[in-house]
């Protein structure tokens, strides 16, 4: 153990597994225990097999064009049973608030007209859609899946760093990351009594199905579910694939589906087959060429109005953008405040709004403390942070914020904790944050235990995103005393040989077009 943790220094940052003097955090005993008996080669072992499991099962993530497997750090990430019953109502909380906002804006508009939220904030979001005005889901639901970005800064605390709800991605990569440490750690699974992840594809499907269209529901035929996928070229084509897999419904692309009396239809071997819900991995731009990018050749046209006529469910709704739009995240608490009546359960990072001419002029005049990030941009594409960054890079960015203040954001620089990353032959303090998905089916919000914990490899760094060469952790939110058997995790116990993934060869002949579209798609 020495070896592993020789030279181990946290730095400022909240460490998960150590205190400031040393000493073991609640949660962490049992693994401790448990890598105490390795040495650098027994880890070594593990993670030669860890990376076999990872190539065999072609769990991928599509990075600068290429596909490779997606770092999977050897040393889980623990939560207490009583940390994650807080995260846990913090998120179905978020989730709540966003989804009143969304039927708000695109409906009466109450927020704006009383002034919580400025309406100018919400009509010049590039995410604010007029098409999606009155566009109302069949069970009221526009939020079918979140991903809720979670950081723990220095002193302890979760803070929300933002909102996912539009496409979020990453799901699938916390299912194989808990299949993969149940082979490669086996024995660990006999010590800690970890909530099961495996679920999630199951209760996606019920929330998909939920949101059937009363018409379509009519037929009185088993409603048809679809994964929509920009392609094979998309950063998150294992996950489309993976998903439809475990949901047991089919997977197509835009060429797949023709709209048609304002229904949609799958093309089949067996002739078209009437579409009830489409749980979509596009982005807007490119899902209907009839309502938004003509050039796209990633959707289906017709698709909107479709949904507008009561035909089809659409799932993310269209429009969700503009409530995860970064200028609009300083407002969550009050939604929250104003919706629902309850105070704010997780924080959120103070917040520079630009658009107001005294936070814009004190967020200039501390341009290189902050951490700056066109609203319009995922992925950790564009994010400056002041510390950090050259001079020169300070000066492009003044100059564009005084262009365009609504087109950026201001933030402290918050550090995220870290965690102990296995790093050549020992282990190593490296930045993490948290995404826990939560999915709505109209009745009530579940989130998936854990989540999935991304971890900003490079010494130092604060970026954790997989587009920027991000890795992972498994995640494990612990069983409380009333919550589990004591038993080993049902995970361990489920876990058989993981599905062989589906050809990633597209089919003959796509064009440059498509596959730069695909690309275009937003990534984890």
């Amino acid at each position: 153990m020495g070896d592993l943790f020789e030279d181990y220094a946290a730095g400022p940052a909240w460490d998960e597994m150590f205190d400031p003097d040393g000493g073991i955090r609640p949660g962490y005993a049992a693994l401790y225990g448990a890598l105490a008996a390795l040495g650098v080669d027994d880890l070594a072992e593990r993670g030669a097999l860890r990376d076999r499991s990872l190539r065999d099962q072609g769990i991928t993530f599509s990075l600068s064009g290429e596909e490779r497997p997606i770092p999977l750090d050897l040393l889980p990430r623990v939560i207490s049973a009583e940390e994650w019953s807080v995260l846990e109502a913090g998120v179905v909380q978020r989730v709540r608030a966003l989804e009143a906002f969304l039927a708000d804006v695109y409906g009466p508009q109450d927020i704006v007209t009383e002034g919580v939220v400025p309406r100018r904030l919400v009509t010049t979001s590039p995410n604010f859609l007029r098409q999606a005005a009155h566009l109302d889901p069949p069970n009221g639901v526009r939020i079918h899946v979140a991903g809720v970005d979670i950081l723990r800064g220095p002193d302890g605390g979760y803070v929300v760093l933002e909102d996912n709800l539009r496409t979020p991605s990453g799901i699938s990569y916390v299912i194989e990351n808990r299949r993969i440490m149940a082979r490669v750690f086996s024995e660990l699974f006999a010590s800690h009594r970890i909530r099961p992840v495996d679920d999630y594809p199951t209760m996606l499907l019920q929330a998909l199905r939920a949101a059937v269209p009363p018409r379509s529901g009519d037929r009185g035929a088993e409603p048809t579910v679809v994964v929509l996928t920009p392609g094979v070229h998309n950063a998150a084509y294992f996950e489309h694939s993976f998903l439809a897999r475990q949901m047991g419904v089919e997977m197509v692309e835009g060429r797949d589906l023709i709209c048609r009396d304002n229904t949609i239809r799958m093309r089949t071997t067996d002739g078209e087959r009437r579409v009830d819900v489409i749980y979509r991995r596009i982005d807007d731009d490119f899902l209907d060429p009839v309502q938004f990018r003509p050039d796209s050749l990633l959707g289906c046209a017709g698709v909107v109005n479709a949904a507008r006529a009561g035909n089809v469910a659409i799932a993310n709704a269209v429009g969700n953008g503009v409530a995860d739009d970064k200028a609009v995240y300083p407002y969550v608490p009050e939604m929250i405040r104003y919706y629902l009546g309850e105070a704010p359960i997780l924080g959120t990072v103070p917040t520079f709004r630009l658009d107001r001419d005294d936070e814009r002029a004190e967020a200039l005049s501390r341009i290189g403390e902050l951490v700056w990030k066109p609203v319009a941009s995922s992925g950790g594409y564009g994010l400056v942070i002041g510390p950090q960054a050259e001079e020169a890079t300070i000066d492009r960015l003044r100059q564009a914020v005084l262009a365009d203040p609504r087109a950026y954001i201001a933030q402290e620089l918050c550090l995220l904790s870290t965690a102990p990353t296995h790093c050549g032959d020992r282990l190593e303090p490296r930045h993490v944050d948290l995404r826990p998905f939560a999915v709505n089916d109209g009745r009530r919000v579940w989130v998936a235990p854990g989540g999935l914990t991304r971890v900003a490899l490079p010494r130092g760094s604060l970026v954790v995103n997989s587009s920027q060469g991000g890795g992972s952790k498994d995640t494990w939110a612990l069983a409380g005393d009333d919550d589990l058997p004591d038993l080993p995790s049902a995970d361990a116990r489920r876990c058989g040989p993981a599905r062989p993934r589906p050809s990633a060869a597209p089919e003959p002949g796509p064009s440059a077009s498509v596959a730069t579209q695909q690309q275009q798609q937003q990534q984890c």
